[in-house]
C-alpha cells in the first residue's frame, strides 16, 4: 500500500487542515483508498466527533475507511511537528476562517510565513488546495501563493482532470451549505515546485 512497503511504514500523504466535521476526509477515503489521510481540527469536540465518525465508518464498512483519522491540532503552530520534509502529496484548506478584520489577517491560514512551512511538508509536485466563499479571502490566498517562489498555479486544463476538484465544492459540510444557498466559491490550486538547486 502507498508504495512504502509494509503497513508499519505507511505515511500520511494527505492532510486536511481545519477539517471540520470530516466530510472531505470521508470523500477522499473513497476516492483514494490506499492513501493515509489526516484531518487536523483545533476544536476539541469537533476533532473528537471526527475520530468517532471514522471509527463508526470502519465498523459499518469492514475493510474501508481504515486510512482516515483526525487529531486536535493547531496547524498554524504545529504542522512541521506532524510531517517530515516532503511527506505530503496533498494539503487542503477548505472554507477557512476569513478573519475579516485587518488586525486579524495575521491569523489567516495562508500567509507568506505559513506558505514556507507548507512548502516544507509538501513533496515536490505536491498540491495545495484552497476554496472559500469569501471573495476577498480567495484573492488574498491567490495573491500570497502566486507571490511565493515555491508555488505555481495549477493550470485550468489540469484541474478538469483532477478527481479531487469536484469534491472541493461538495465534500465538506461548509461547501454543501454554500451550494444549497447558491453561493459563489473561489478556488485556488497550487503546485509545490521543485527546489531551486535541482
Amino acid at each position: 500500500r502507498d508504495g512504502d512497503g509494509d503497513a508499519g511504514s505507511l505515511k500520511i500523504r494527505f492532510a486536511d487542515v481545519g477539517c471540520g466535521f470530516g466530510g472531505m476526509l470521508v470523500r477522499l477515503a473513497e476516492v483514494f483508498p490506499e492513501k493515509l489521510m489526516l484531518g487536523m481540527e483545533i476544536r476539541d469536540k469537533v476533532s473528537e466527533y471526527v475520530r468517532e465518525r471514522c471509527a463508526a465508518l470502519r465498523k459499518d464498512h469492514p475493510g474501508k475507511y481504515w486510512n482516515i483519522s483526525c487529531v486536535r491540532a493547531n496547524a498554524m503552530k504545529n504542522l512541521p511537528q506532524y510531517f517530515e520534509k516532503g511527506q505530503l502529496e496533498k494539503l487542503f484548506f477548505l472554507f477557512p476562517d476569513p478573519h475579516f478584520k485587518a488586525a486579524n489577517h495575521r491569523r489567516r491560514i495562508v500567509t507568506t510565513t505559513l506558505l514556507a512551512e507548507y512548502a516544507y511538508v509538501l513533496a515536490e509536485g505536491g498540491i495545495l488546495y484552497t476554496i472559500t466563499d469569501v471573495e476577498e479571502l480567495g484573492k488574498w490566498m491567490s495573491d500570497h501563493m502566486s507571490a511565493h517562489p515555491m508555488f505555481e498555479r495549477v493550470p485550468e486544463a489540469e484541474l478538469t482532470k483532477d478527481p479531487v476538484v469536484p469534491l472541493l465544492y461538495t465534500g465538506t459540510e461548509e461547501g454543501q451549505k454554500v451550494e444549497r444557498n447558491s453561493g459563489s466559491t473561489f478556488l485556488n490550486v497550487f503546485r509545490r515546485v521543485a527546489n531551486p538547486n535541482h
